[in-house]
């Protein structure tokens, strides 16, 4: 008798719940990004400059993971648009599963950009498909430049890296040609935009680059 090693498994049955998310997603034409970091990278900043310029009839939604608690739900249903909170009680990532329960009772239908904010980790969210239409790394600038390299499977595998907080480039020991290079060392396509969301600065790039990926989806 073959035996499945248990986390192939996991990750088979999680691939498998993601494809039937990647097919709703595009049956109803929801754009769904996964925004990865580590904790502290400035997730729910991003996520609360980019509500907040969006007038209030544009048809986003927002799903938040965290460990514990909803403070990031909290912080983001100021803005006004549809957001949930899923709590992972010890979980270190997302998977499709989650999802699919957290999407629960909304009309897809009603929804064109859909935004993950994973748990804060550069490992385990790597190897979870949500369904999304792409991942988005985000490494701040006081993190270090050598993150690419200590965590390349997230690096691979984003189509985009946003380099945020470069308001602390003056401040910080952070090289930020040398981040750019080792990123570009794991996944020569990836794209790159500096931004901060204290200052806006770079905001506008961040915006255009989300509507002109969606439009291209």
């Amino acid at each position: 008798m073959t035996r499945v090693p248990m986390e192939g498994k996991v990750l088979n049955e999680n691939d498998r719940a993601a494809a039937e998310l990647r097919a709703e997603f595009a049956r109803h034409g929801v754009f769904a990004v996964n925004l990865i970091s580590s904790p502290g990278s400035g997730k729910t900043a991003l996520l609360e400059r980019t509500l907040e310029s969006y007038d209030a009839g544009r048809r986003v939604a927002v799903l938040t993971g965290d460990i514990q608690t909803d403070a990031d739900a909290a912080r983001l249903a100021r803005y006004g648009f549809p957001v949930r909170q899923i709590t992972t009680a010890g979980a270190c990532h997302l998977d499709a599963r989650m999802i699919r329960r957290a999407l629960d009772g909304w009309e897809l239908a009603q929804i064109d950009l859909l935004f993950i904010e994973n748990v804060g980790n550069l490992v385990c969210p790597t190897s979870y498909d949500l369904g999304e239409a792409c991942k988005i790394v985000l490494l701040s600038v006081t993190e270090g430049e050598e993150k690419p390299l200590k965590y390349p499977g997230i690096f691979f595998k984003s189509e985009l890296m946003l380099l945020t907080k470069i308001d602390l480039l003056p401040y910080v020991p952070f090289n930020i040609d040398v981040a750019e290079a080792n990123a570009r060392t794991i996944h020569p396509e990836i794209q790159i935009a500096r931004l901060s969301c204290t200052t806006k600065q770079g905001l506008d790039e961040w915006l255009r680059w989300i509507d002109a990926r969606k439009g291209g989806q």
